[in-house]
């Protein structure tokens, strides 16, 4: 076998390979995408979903859509997306795990599978390992994914819940604005703060406070593992449908997947909740049941198997 691999590679190098070609078209739609203005730059998301809704696929846009994210990363983060880091989106988009060294992006990364999955209008969740990073990614993030029309959300423990607002500033909200460490920083220069603390701090601003369900009608919501756990399990004990949070499940992103799919599935979740019924009822069922008379509420019938035994010759 090892013969074959020298000769034809293994199925880590195959898969490279074809991610490398989709660089080349990425590369090749830079120089286009740099002349579009921010108008045109967002527009370029609906001609994207209109595509796709005239028969075009998801791998057949992934260049084009790449290309758009690079170049919004670029006008909001100023941070262009390397080659490598988009051999490692178009993995993630083909359903592979994706290893990437402490340091080469893995959160710009997750942008672009993110942004092309997210085209289709089913949702894109982004699980991550903490809040903090949840909530950080997507007070970064999220910039990117707005400059391009599409919405952010994450979901916190506690049933916090937060949507990406580029308007939003934290301290106005708050009931003594002097709690606000940013209180010397105009809100002009917050969006130049955030992205440089960006990697180490949750940005309180432009994360404004929504309920659980709207976090999830967002393009791409950002929570952890258990989160998402605990809500799909609620869903599934609720009885009415306005009560329900998420929406289904298309496409989702695992950070630190060999912790969460590891370490952490041994973790189990468990939830519980207080009867709706009392348990009176029983004792009224049970009533019930004695008062019934045989041949006129009910027939009683004995059913036996009958057993036939054959002398063996």
């Amino acid at each position: 076998m090892s013969i074959f691999s020298s000769i034809f590679g293994d199925e880590n190098s195959q898969a490279i390979a074809v991610a490398q070609k989709v660089v080349v078209k990425v590369n090749a739609f830079e120089e286009d995408f740099v002349k579009l203005s921010d108008e045109q730059l967002k527009a370029k998301t609906l001609e994207f979903k209109e595509r796709l809704a005239s028969g075009v696929t998801l791998d057949e846009l992934m260049p084009e859509a790449f290309a758009a994210v690079r170049e919004a990363s670029k006008r909001t983060l100023g941070q262009r997306h390397f080659d490598v880091q988009v051999i490692g989106g178009a993995i993630i988009h083909s359903g592979s795990i994706a290893e990437m060294r402490t340091g080469e992006g893995k959160t710009l990364v997750a942008t672009l599978p993110s942004y092309l999955n997210a085209l289709e209008g089913k949702g894109v969740h982004v699980v991550t390992v903490n809040d903090y990073l949840a909530s950080r990614d997507a007070a970064w993030m999220g910039q990117v994914f707005n400059a391009l029309g599409l919405s952010t959300g994450v979901i916190n423990s506690g049933n916090l819940s937060f949507i990406y607002d580029e308007t939003y500033r934290a301290d106005e909200h708050r009931d003594d604005p002097r709690t606000s460490e940013d209180e010397e920083v105009s809100f002009e220069d917050a969006d130049e703060v955030r992205d440089e603390t960006g990697f180490f701090k949750v940005a309180d601003d432009f994360l404004r406070p929504v309920t659980r369900k709207q976090a999830y009608l967002a393009d791409i919501t950002y929570g952890t593992n258990s989160e998402f756990g605990f809500d799909y399990l609620r869903d599934n004990i609720s009885y009415e449908v306005d009560k329900l949070h998420q929406r289904g499940h298309a496409f989702a992103i695992v950070d630190e997947i060999d912790s969460i799919l590891i370490d952490e599935a041994r973790t189990p979740l468990i939830i519980s909740s207080q009867s709706s019924e009392s348990e009176d009822a029983y004792k009224t069922f049970a009533a019930l049941a004695g008062a019934m008379i045989e041949g006129e509420h009910y027939q009683f019938k004995l059913l036996m198997r009958e057993l036939i035994w054959q002398k063996a010759p």
